[in-house]
Order: C-alpha cells, then structure tokens, then sequence
C-alpha cells in the first residue's frame, strides 16, 4: 500500500486530498457519540405492521432492513451511523464515491464508507456498501437484488439523502444540471471566506437570477423524481415490506439565507421534494399501510452547504450563538429514526414534515444570530462567530483537525472499498 504524509492542500472550501486515519476517526467518533439504542416499543401512532427499533440482542435475521440512498457523507453518513446503532437496522447503503490514484487519495467518503464498513461488522451487522449512479436504474435493480437474495425479500425503510450537480434521466437519457441561483432578481449577501493563512474575512457577493430552465433543471436533480423513481422501482420488485417508511432529508434554514436558499433554485427543488412526499404517503398508505416524510434537518456544515453563498457566515455566526447548543448530525438522525420505527411518537408540522431544526429557527436564536449578521465584519467576525470550530469543521470533512490522529505520521490511502461478496447474514 502507498503511505505518504498528508497536510491538507485546499481552494477555499474544497480540498484536494482526504486523510483516511482521520475519516476512521470522525466515523469512530460519530459512532461513538450516537445514544445507545432505545428499548421503547413502538407506540400507538406507528401503523400497526410499522417496523420497531431492533431489540439490542436481536438476532440479525430479525433486524429491520433499511436502504440509505446518500450514505457516506453528510446527514446520510449520519443516517447510515444511527440506523446501525440505534435503530439496530442491516442492509444496503448507496454512494457516489471516487478511489485512490497515484496521484490523488480517494475521496473523503470513499474512506468514511471503508470505516462506517468495519464498524458494522464489528456490531455484527450485515451492511452492504455499493459505490455506483444512484440515479441509474442500474443501482436500483442491483439494489433490489440485493433485497430479494440477500436480505429476505422485504426491505422496511428507505433514507433518501442526495445532493448532487447533476442527474442523468434514465428514461430519456438527458442530462440535467442544478444551479445554485435566486428566483427574480440578483441576490447580495455576507459570506465568509478564509485567505491561505485562515485568515477570516467578511465579503459581500452577488448571485445572478436563474434564467431559462434553470430551477426545472435544479428541481429535476434535486427534486422527488428520483426519490418516487426508487419507490416505484422496489416496490416494482414487490421488495417493499407491509409498514414500508421513507423519509428524504430536507432543509429550511432561516429567513437570512433564504433568497439563496429556500427562495432560490435549490428551494424549489426542496419544495418538489415536499410535494413527492405527500404523493408518495398516500400511496404507501394504500398499498403497504406504509408512509413517506421529509426531515427537515437543522444547519450544519457539509461539503454541499459549503458552496452555498452566506451559509459558512450564518453557520459560524448560529454555533457563536448556540456553542454546544448546535445539534450534530448524528443526534438529529438517531431522533429521526427513532420516530420513524415508533420509539417516539411520529410528529409531522402542518406540512407532514419532520422537524429537526426548532433548536434553530426559536425566535430568541434567530434575532441573536440576524444582530450578529448586521453587525459582522471582517474585523468583528472573530468576536462573534465560532470560527475555530467552522474551520476545523470544514477540515474535518476531508479528515483533518480530527482529535487523536497523529498527521505527522505516513498512513496508506490505497484502502480498498468494503467486500460485500461474502454473505455474512446472520
């Protein structure tokens, strides 16, 4: 195996190597920081043939089957964890991830996939990590597959969870791309950007309106058509099982991001996101007396929201507000699975969401953290945003700033992808 010291080369934002021992260790950690599973039944607003939480001694024949669409980054990577742990779930998780080269290490997730692999296996749980085009009708049919031979013939639950820039329709062959722009006018906003010292500054950036087919394209990517294009396909497969529950990964986010975010291209996506929801429940209602949500999640910084214009600004400003109080992740994900297999009660907003995000969008947070936005500068930013934990955030996702990992070392990066062939059912 090739071993090589690593420092990180970044532009901005984007960095261009990950660091394996420290995607091992942020999985470890996120494992480690996941609440223990819940021993609640499922309660009485659960249907009545709704798939519970695995009992922790269950044996892996009886654990619920799940598919996580998006799993080795992000919210997903956190469904992924806490589907394992606290939810007791197996089965099947689908990314788009790029391997090791000569000249270049793998990507970050393809490392994260390696180690979410060798803690399943550690917790005896039998999880299938498949690299490939989640959009591809290809995956869905190795997918469903996968369900019938390996898994018993019923999958339970379904956690969509993608962000990509683009989508290749499989029926028609075009390509779409998705664009992050503001609907009806040119949008000014704060953001924040780090010279290659780290040094902090404050900028003011204009994003031009989408034009032409721009939000069709976005939505097109974004949207609930792949989402309902997954369902339709299991349950094509007769795969889905009677309770069948799936929930896409969302966000709203607050009113100082909005013209970029919930009004702009990307929100229309989300809002057809939304819509596929309500479509999708009715249906599994009346075929599987089954269900289908969106989690609207809270902030947090993720390769995607990163190249969000003002979104490193507004998350750094929300942790200087909040400190501890920021939500991770992995706890919002065990929360979510915990409604969706019925420990807890499932409660839905007017719009049949999940809300994780009230602890960000209370009146008292958003009115501290918007004083915050008037007054920050690039001489002020220091003082009121939490910007050591942004960076090392942001490094974090390629494996950086990781606490226990020794960068001084030479590690290997030629780390394969995780074996599936080998039927480890138990």
């Amino acid at each position: 195996m090739d071993e090589r010291v690593l420092t990180p080369r970044n532009r901005g934002f984007l960095f261009l190597d990950s660091h394996p021992a420290g995607c091992e260790q942020l999985v470890a950690d996120m494992w480690e920081a996941c609440p223990a599973p819940a021993s609640a039944s499922a309660s009485a607003s659960a249907p009545v043939d709704a798939p519970a939480s695995a009992p922790v001694d269950a044996p892996e024949a009886d654990r619920p089957v799940a598919l996580v669409v998006g799993s080795s980054a992000g919210y997903g990577l956190a469904a992924t964890l806490a589907g394992l742990k606290r939810a007791g779930i197996r089965g099947i998780g689908v990314c788009f991830e790029k391997a090791p080269t000569a000249r270049r290490t793998a990507t970050a997730g393809w490392y994260r996939t390696a180690a979410t692999a060798d803690i399943a296996r550690a917790a005896g749980r039998d999880l299938v990590l498949l690299n490939g085009d989640a959009f591809s009708d290809a995956m869905k049919d190795q997918v469903a597959d996968l369900v019938e031979k390996r898994f018993g013939g019923r999958l339970d639950y379904l956690i969509y969870s993608v962000a990509a820039p683009r989508r290749t329709d499989p029926e028609t062959g075009t390509t779409y791309s998705s664009v992050l722009k503001p609907i009806g006018g040119v949008n000014r906003t704060r953001t924040l950007v780090f010279d290659g010292e780290g040094v902090p500054e404050v900028r003011e950036v204009e994003t031009g309106p989408a034009e032409g087919d721009d939000v069709e394209q976005t939505v097109a990517v974004m949207g609930g058509a792949d989402w309902e294009r997954w369902i339709d396909h299991l349950a094509g497969r007769g795969v889905l099982a009677d309770g069948f529950t799936t929930a896409a990964l969302s966000y709203i986010g607050s009113s100082l991001t909005a013209a970029i975010y919930r009004q702009g291209t990307i929100g229309a996506a989300k809002a057809h996101l939304e819509a596929t929801a309500r479509t999708l429940d009715e249906r599994l209602a009346r075929t599987v007396g089954g269900r289908a949500v969106t989690s609207v999640n809270g902030a947090a910084v993720t390769q995607s929201s990163t190249a969000i214009p003002g979104i490193a600004l507004y998350t750094g400003l929300l942790r200087g507000v909040l400190g501890e109080g920021l939500v991770p992740p992995i706890h919002q994900l065990a929360a979510l699975w915990d409604q969706l297999t019925g420990v807890v009660p499932l409660a839905l907003d007017d719009e049949g969401r999940v809300r994780l995000d009230t602890f960000e969008l209370t009146d008292d947070v958003q009115t501290a953290v918007a004083e915050r936005w008037e007054t920050a500068t690039t001489a002020t930013v220091a003082d009121l945003a939490d910007l050591d934990w942004f960076r090392a955030e942001v490094r974090r996702l390629y494996g950086f700033s990781v606490p226990g990992v020794d960068y001084t070392a030479p590690v290997a990066t030629d780390v394969p992808w995780p074996d599936h062939t080998t039927d480890s059912a138990r």
